[in-house]
């Protein structure tokens, strides 16, 4: 029984070291040319994590900007009625069908996580009718301040995941909550690229350093951010 409980320790011990030597490894710098920043007209873009998922909050006027194409200005028009949009990427069939955590179905996660080659991706848009910290009361949101070239990067980064036909966004239906769509999305679902990980790659198109060892959970995220890029998540409404 001691020697099992040797084993188990070394085991652990070597897990955690090699976690951790994955995270230094994969660790992207950021741009210190676009983040952090102290222009008076930077954006703040808010990350949202709903607890198994994370997305990315920007304002309406701000999505049709420099690096936004046919995708976002479709998507500007679609929800002009809204001041903030919600935008969240995840497996197809996975994300489709679980609107909340109560609804976590673990053989379509599963399959969306290990499907060889990966698995088709969706986009979720959400048009907030009352500002973000209102309208997720629980969930965890981190406001960052972005350059207007870090947005201009983020945006272009954020147009690449939709996937057009004749030159416009392929509508797929409603979404999960509120006044919600989701549309075809580029990019393929694995273990290796989850929702996280598509969050954390907006951020760090527009120079914000991340780590897509710790950022796959969201609490890593969270994490990632408060360490490395000096954020702190906005106080809950409701615990």
């Amino acid at each position: 029984m001691r020697r099992l409980g040797r084993v188990l320790a070394g085991f652990l011990v070597a897990l955690v070291a090699l976690v951790g030597l994955s995270a230094v490894w994969t660790a992207r710098p950021g741009d210190p040319a676009l983040y952090p920043t102290n222009e008076s007209e930077a954006e703040t873009v808010l990350l949202v994590s709903h607890g198994w998922h994370s997305g990315i909050v920007l304002s309406r006027e701000s999505v049709t900007g420099e690096g936004a194409g046919s995708a976002l200005r479709n998507v500007s028009t679609r929800f002009r009625d809204f001041s903030q949009l919600e935008f969240g990427w995840g497996e197809a069939r996975f994300y489709r069908a679980t609107p909340t955590l109560a609804a976590f179905d673990w053989r379509l996660a599963l399959s969306a996580l290990f499907t060889p080659g990966g698995s088709d991706g969706v986009i979720q848009v959400v048009g907030l009718e009352r500002p973000a910290r209102d309208s997720f009361p629980s969930a965890d949101i981190v406001p960052v301040r972005v350059s207007r070239g870090g947005l201009a990067r983020l945006l272009a980064r954020l147009e690449a995941s939709f996937k057009l036909t004749e030159n416009q966004p392929v509508d797929l239906g409603p979404g999960l909550y509120g006044p919600s769509l989701f549309y075809e999305a580029n990019g393929r679902f694995s273990y290796s690229n989850v929702c996280n990980h598509w969050a954390a790659d907006l951020l760090d198109a527009a120079g914000v350093p991340t780590t897509p060892v710790l950022d796959t959970h969201p609490l890593g995220l969270l994490a990632d951010l408060r360490w490395r890029a000096g954020v702190e998540p906005l106080a809950r409404l409701a615990e």
